[in-house]
């Protein structure tokens, strides 16, 4: 028989996670498809272990349903978004959802080895405050650069010295000796967005902090490209960038003129007590005339990069994420400069706005891959390969 459709199985157990569905029965009338293929999902999710049949329900006129439920099994999923300066680290339960986050400083050009024995150490604290003897199920980390998916390898990242050809996925495995997924940080974050705001339509994701990543999600699924390393917007060339140096040693990209890095940067060179993105987005909140000037510059450069892939991808939204989604008079940029830019029967329904969810999009989107790709009672030897809608 074939497998059924990758986003009918998500599909299937956000029902469940939900609680709007708790059988077989339930799932033919919320999915509206017909009951052999839901017979075949519900087959595979308890193959994998990702869900359990547990007693009957009351009948309706026919043979008493059986309930399904998610398997809790009492773990938890551990989940890390590294930043150039910052790692922020959470737990998510089985079913996906983020439990708990907190946030610290740590520096990514130290290494491999270094920061992930500081995600350990930060792993160990927040279990041992916030889940004592749950047992960890699988660990989940987004990078701030090209990750070769699903195979967690880092892709000659500009940003990330001491990191390139990397295999983060098979050391997060030896480390904690449970499965795990690497995922650039902008995909993950996408997936947690596309999570978050419950979106039905084609979205085109940006996170703009210290560099600038992209993610077009389309059809409930990321598009990844031949390598999985789509959505790199950090090194599209722009004009009136200066013809600045760029990190990945070519000159006029994106990140030399947009990105939190680069307005911190460009401010210091200015004399001003600016240092990093944290202080660039204090300096805009106090309203600095010039901060604020330049913030809305790298904006309208975000808006001219962006007003080419809206002219061809025509989505339903934009959604601005990252630190500097923050600052209303960036957004305001990147949407004035797309309305300026496209095609007006492409921006009459377009929407573009800031993140919804927030700092935690990338960790609620490693909670979502984790539930989608891990199977809680399986050793990554015998896990199916990974086909989840937003995995794709």
């Amino acid at each position: 028989m074939p497998e059924p459709p990758a986003n009918l199985r998500e599909q299937a157990l956000s029902l469940l996670a939900s609680g709007k569905a708790a059988s077989r029965a339930d799932l033919v009338e919320l999915l509206e498809v017909a009951p052999s293929t839901v017979s075949s999902v519900v087959r595979r999710l308890l193959e994998e272990g990702a869900i359990l049949e547990e007693g009957v329900g009351a009948s309706t006129g026919g043979r008493r349903p059986k309930i399904l439920r998610l398997r809790e099994d009492g773990g938890v999923y551990a989940v890390a978004e590294l930043g150039g300066r910052h790692a922020r680290v959470g737990l998510c339960a089985p079913s996906g959802e983020l439990q708990v986050a907190e946030e610290f400083a740590c520096d990514i050009s130290a290494g491999p080895q270094a920061i992930f024995d500081e995600i350990t150490e930060a792993f160990d604290r927040i279990r041992a405050a916030h889940a004592p003897g749950r047992r960890l199920l699988a660990v989940g980390m987004a990078l701030p650069g090209p990750v070769d998916f699903p195979h967690g390898r880092l892709v000659g990242p500009a940003r990330m010295p001491g990191w390139s050809g990397y295999d983060v996925q098979s050391d997060l495995r030896e480390r904690f000796q449970v499965s795990a997924v690497v995922d650039n940080d902008a995909k993950a974050a996408a997936i947690g967005e596309y999570v978050t705001r419950r979106a039905t339509g084609d979205m085109i994701y940006v996170k703009a902090g210290s560099g600038i990543g992209g993610c077009l999600v389309t059809d409930g699924r990321i598009y990844r490209g031949g390598r999985g390393l789509s959505g790199d917007l950090t090194h599209v060339r722009v004009a009136d960038s200066g013809e600045r140096e760029c990190s990945c040693g070519s000159r006029g990209c994106l990140e030399t003129v947009a990105s939190g890095a680069a307005l911190a940067r460009e401010l210091a060179g200015r004399g001003r007590p600016v240092t990093n993105l944290r202080d660039v987005v204090a300096a805009t909140v106090d309203a600095d005339p010039a901060v604020v000037t330049l913030v809305r510059q790298a904006g309208r450069l975000l808006g001219v990069a962006l007003s080419g892939l809206v002219n061809f991808l025509n989505p339903d939204s934009v959604v601005i994420g990252g630190a500097l989604s923050s600052l209303d008079v960036y957004v305001a940029a990147v949407k004035g400069m797309l309305y300026e830019r496209c095609l007006p029967p492409l921006t009459q329904s377009l929407t573009i706005e800031p993140s919804a969810a927030g700092p935690d999009a990338a960790l609620i989107g490693l909670g979502r891959l984790l539930r989608e790709t891990a199977g809680v009672n399986l050793s990554p030897e015998q896990r199916p390969a990974a086909d989840a809608t937003t995995t794709s």
